[in-house]
């Protein structure tokens, strides 16, 4: 049997746990143990400080960050809660190295201890100048940093937004130069430029001012001023956050960087349309000066006036060349004088010559104008006057034609005389001589007179119709006219009116 077989072997070969007469150290749970080592480790290491670099980062959904802190030969895990997180002045990443600060525990769950961080830093100057390297990659590759989307600035900008601290010396000096150079209206929007919630406010600020309606009751800026003094990379820290290069890089409107000093450099100023190196320089480039530009304004004004001149008088002494050029007037006229002349004795000549030829033309045609020839002409025409004989038949038939269509006519115009006798049955109804030709026309009159035959008329009133109105309802309604008689031709005998009297 070997040796560590026989020191784990029991002779009493009992197969249940027995207290053991004079053995104080009773069996413990699982939970007792755990809970002995957590107040264990959290008394002993209540608060301490961790310097290491950062592995598997991860931020929960519910606002609570997840990471390891490593270095050469050890690992931790390490938990910061929302409060703590959203604290952090920086974004940490993987792989940078940071001092973290807090206390250690165990995680019972998973027989793992832990710290619990309360605060994170950055190790040194090193560690964010890498951290600040790896944004300027990240941003760069996505383009926020191209040359093709910088946005020129305007000449003289109306209004100038300033995202700056109103209680600071940049805002002083702001104003001040550019009262100095050219007076513009300026908005500040007040923000925080270091310390917690910097970086946010000033992202806010740029969108706020990127926001404003062109015709709003405040004016929007047509240029905008990111500006702050110097200071450590750790005071000028808030504009390399993330945040605020991406709200820079995204607004319409021209801005002009100027953090730090000269020697200074920040994400934003990347960003930013137009770096400059003070925030003296931005209010210098972002408006000319007035002086120079009313002096440059009456200069070029001269030089239009000197322009004009010139132009005028380079053309009045061209002018005056061609002038001298020209013939004179009667040089000119010369040839067209002689030539009218000319023209005045061929017309004298042309004129006898053309006399001369109709005599001769005339002299002709008299001599053909013979008594016999004329003689001859007038008895052909007679003889074709002979030839043309009428015929009577075409005559007759024509008039017997025309005969029956006027007795058609007749027999028609008979038919439609209001005055022609009715037929048995029928009546001729008239109202002071006016035919009355509907229901409705009756009843409006009032009062008609129906005719059976030359000598039998009747009156007669219509029920419901006042006689009195009679003369009114005559004297409005127009009277029919009458039909035009046709007028006698010579020769035609008048047809008498079977209706006359």
């Amino acid at each position: 049997m070997s040796p560590e077989f026989e020191s784990a072997y029991d002779p009493s070969g009992r197969l249940l746990a027995e207290d053991t007469p004079g053995d104080n150290a009773p069996p413990l749970s699982v939970s007792e143990l755990a809970s002995r080592l957590k107040r264990t480790v959290e008394d002993r290491f209540g608060h301490v400080k961790l310097r290491g670099e950062i592995s598997g980062y991860k931020k929960a959904a519910s606002g609570h960050v997840y990471l390891c802190l490593k270095d050469d030969s050890a690992v931790i895990d390490g938990v910061m809660w929302k409060g703590g997180a959203g604290r952090l002045a920086f974004a940490p990443a993987d792989g940078i190295e940071v001092v973290a600060t807090g206390k250690l525990t165990t995680y019972p769950g998973r027989s793992k201890y832990q710290i619990v961080i309360e605060k994170m830093e950055l190790a040194g100057e090193g560690a964010l100048m890498q951290l600040l390297e790896r944004l300027k990659q990240k941003l760069a590759a996505e383009g926020l940093f191209a040359a093709e989307r910088k946005k020129p600035l305007p000449f003289l900008p109306k209004v100038i937004g300033v995202v700056t601290s109103p209680t600071g010396a940049v805002i002083r000096d702001i104003l001040h130069r550019l009262e100095d150079r050219c007076p513009t209206h300026v908005l500040v929007w007040p923000v925080l430029v270091q310390g917690e919630g910097a970086a946010a406010q000033i992202a806010n600020a740029v969108r706020g001012f990127d926001a404003m309606p062109l015709d709003g009751p405040v004016p929007r800026p047509d240029l905008v001023i990111v500006a702050r003094g110097g200071g450590s990379i750790e005071d000028l820290w808030s504009f390399n956050e993330e945040v605020v290069v991406r709200a820079v890089a995204g607004c319409s409107i021209p801005i002009i960087s100027a953090v730090g000093h000269e020697t200074d450099t920040t994400l934003c100023d990347f960003a930013a349309d137009v770096r400059a190196p003070t925030p003296t320089a931005a209010a210098e480039i972002a408006v000319p000066v007035r002086a120079d530009l009313m002096a440059m304004l009456t200069e070029q004004g001269l030089r239009a006036g000197r322009a004009v001149r010139r132009n005028a008088t380079q053309a009045r002494e061209r002018l005056e060349t061609q002038v001298r050029l020209l013939p004179a007037p009667d040089a000119l006229l010369a040839t067209q004088r002689q030539r009218a002349d000319d023209m005045g004795e061929r017309l004298g000549r042309g004129l006898r010559h053309r006399v001369t030829d109709a005599r001769a033309e005339l002299a002709g045609a008299a001599g053909a104008l013979r008594p016999a020839l004329l003689l001859q002409r007038i008895a052909r025409d007679r003889h074709r006057v002979e030839t043309v004989r009428l015929v009577p038949e075409l005559l007759t038939r024509r008039l017997a034609m025309a005969t029956t269509a006027l007795d058609g006519l007749t027999r028609l115009a008979l038919s439609l005389d209001p005055r022609r006798p009715p037929r048995p049955g029928f009546a001729l109804v008239t109202s002071g001589g006016h035919v009355v030709i509907s229901a409705a026309e009756a009843q409006r009159l009032g009062r008609v007179t129906l005719t059976f035959g030359p000598q039998d008329t009747i009156d007669a009133t219509i029920a419901g119709v006042e006689p009195a109105r009679q003369q009114d309802i005559l004297a409005s309604s127009p009277a029919a006219p009458r039909p035009a008689r046709p007028k006698k031709r010579a020769g035609e005998t008048t047809q008498q009116d079977l209706f006359s009297s």
